[in-house]
């Protein structure tokens, strides 16, 4: 993980406020979290989480009422999903040696410090894809993580 500082600082921060913006699309009423894609300073792809298909009759089910082995216990499609999805279909030779940037809102619709990589869903499939790097918005700054170790990381918080 690197952190990062001044100008390129300043450029990261402004693409995570455009996920933030992507997030406020979010139907989620448990987390509005929004996601572009990057490549050579053009946003390839954007998508924020939501139900597949406008499916909005599990949104309301407790993790609890999971098995233990069902590791997404979201009702949503993630953000980061949509948008490897998105950036798939409109440029999908380009997305290669992207930079993926993830935001997540809080109750007032700011975007908020994000937590430990924890998510081997979309670290798969980034890394599955070819983006080189996962930038979030933490405590201790702008942290762009290349996605193998992003991905190596959300497994390790998986296994506790």
């Amino acid at each position: 993980m690197r952190i990062l500082s001044g100008v390129e600082a300043r450029r990261a921060m402004r693409s995570v406020l455009k996920a933030g913006e992507v997030a406020s699309k979010s139907g989620c009423g448990r987390a509005k979290c929004g996601s572009i894609i990057v490549n050579n300073g053009k946003i390839i792809g954007e998508g924020f989480n939501s139900s597949a298909g406008g499916e909005d009759k599990r949104c309301g089910v407790s993790k609890a009422d999971f098995d233990l082995k069902v590791t997404d216990k979201t009702c949503c499609v993630h953000a980061e999903q949509r948008a490897i999805m998105n950036a798939l279909s409109r440029n999908g030779d380009r997305i290669v040696g992207s930079r993926l940037y993830f935001a997540r809102l809080d109750k007032e619709g700011e975007v908020s410090f994000a937590g430990d990589p924890y998510c081997t869903i979309c670290s798969k499939m980034a890394l599955d894809v070819g983006i080189s790097e996962f930038v979030l918005f933490r405590e201790e700054g702008i942290c762009v993580f290349d996605t193998k170790e992003y991905n190596d990381l959300s497994f390790e918080y998986m296994s506790g």
